[in-house]
């Protein structure tokens, strides 16, 4: 039988004689049989020809693939994380990353996370999941003081196939009234109850009622810019306001996410990230893909395995923080 054990290797000493391993001696890499069953792929193929006694060792994507999830699957520390997904513009798919990352954390976690829309008037992340209640943020805000447990909470909310809820807004711009900064707190301090991340749709602009209060409870940002001129240069401008009214912190510790909302595009993608590198702690590709562009419900099975793959860095770059007790005013 090929020995399949990982093989423990030493690296050069140091200058004081020592040698340090490469690979941690932990059950999990030292017992084969603590390997993950292979879900696909030739290293399924040998595991059930070998009569599940062969587990070949994971290749360089795998092992990849793995480190993400673990980060996206990060404990909050603080008990509750707050992320505000931007733009200064609209159509620039920020409601499509809310769900998307929204989705995909709930499916590689246990806890409880939740995408609501704080567009001032009408917002549409509704729309991104399969509805099961005509209850938005407003009918929530008339009935906090009667939200006492997590199923009092949950009857406001819609929940995606991933496990994400959902806590829409007014779709009909007869009927909607606008969302200020108070009723964002009132919310706020609700959904803290009950879930362990709250993702936040914020509206677009910089200057609406809600936006104060979302930066001042927002734990990180998730700014979302296309690939294209227009949107680059009003993503680096909503950096430049962020820092100048106060929220380095946040534009510091900012996640950008350059979407690619058509097949092809002539802008350097490379000069792209290179500037909001040097200015963010993140950057991630969203490639173009079809089941974003119909602009109905997310579902993370319908989408390529490239798209799913970026939506996965997203999460871990997300989750790398979620350890963090942080000293800003909730």
């Amino acid at each position: 039988m090929t020995d399949t054990s990982p093989h423990i290797q030493a690296s050069p000493p140091d200058p004081a004689g020592q040698f340090h391993e490469t690979v941690p001696l932990t059950a999990e890499h030292l017992l084969t049989n603590r390997r993950p069953e292979p879900a696909k792929g030739w290293r399924r193929l040998v595991w059930q020809l070998s009569g599940r006694r062969i587990i070949p060792a994971e290749s360089a994507a795998e092992l990849e693939r793995r480190t993400l999830m673990a980060q996206a699957q990060t404990p909050v520390a603080s008990g509750h994380h707050r992320i505000a997904v931007m733009s200064l513009k609209g159509g620039v798919g920020k409601t499509t990353t809310t769900v998307a990352l929204g989705n995909t954390l709930a499916s590689l976690r246990g806890d409880r996370v939740i995408a609501i829309d704080a567009n001032p008037d009408r917002g549409t992340l509704g729309l991104k999941v399969k509805s099961e209640t005509a209850a938005t943020i407003r009918t929530m805000l008339a009935e906090a003081p009667h939200i006492l447990r997590y199923a009092d909470a949950r009857a406001f909310t819609s929940q995606s196939p991933a496990r994400l809820e959902v806590l829409a807004s007014d779709t009909d711009p007869a009927v909607s009234e606008a969302f200020n900064a108070e009723d964002y707190r009132t919310v706020a301090g609700l959904i803290e109850r009950y879930y362990s991340i709250c993702i936040t749709d914020c509206g677009t602009g910089l200057l609406h009622g809600a936006m104060g209060a979302t930066l001042e409870l927002a734990d990180q940002i998730v700014l979302v810019s296309l690939v294209a001129v227009d949107g680059a240069s009003s993503a680096a401008a909503t950096l430049d306001w962020l820092t100048a009214h106060g929220h380095a912190d946040l534009v510091r510790n900012a996640i950008v996410v350059l979407n690619a909302v058509e097949a092809k595009s002539d802008v350097d993608l490379d000069l792209l990230e290179r500037h909001f590198t040097s200015r963010c702690r993140a950057v991630i590709r969203i490639p173009y893909d079809p089941h974003l562009k119909e602009g109905a419900e997310v579902d993370l099975v319908r989408l390529r395995p490239t798209t799913r793959g970026a939506y996965l860095r997203l999460a871990a770059a997300a989750g790398q923080t979620f350890n963090q007790r942080t000293a800003r005013s909730h």
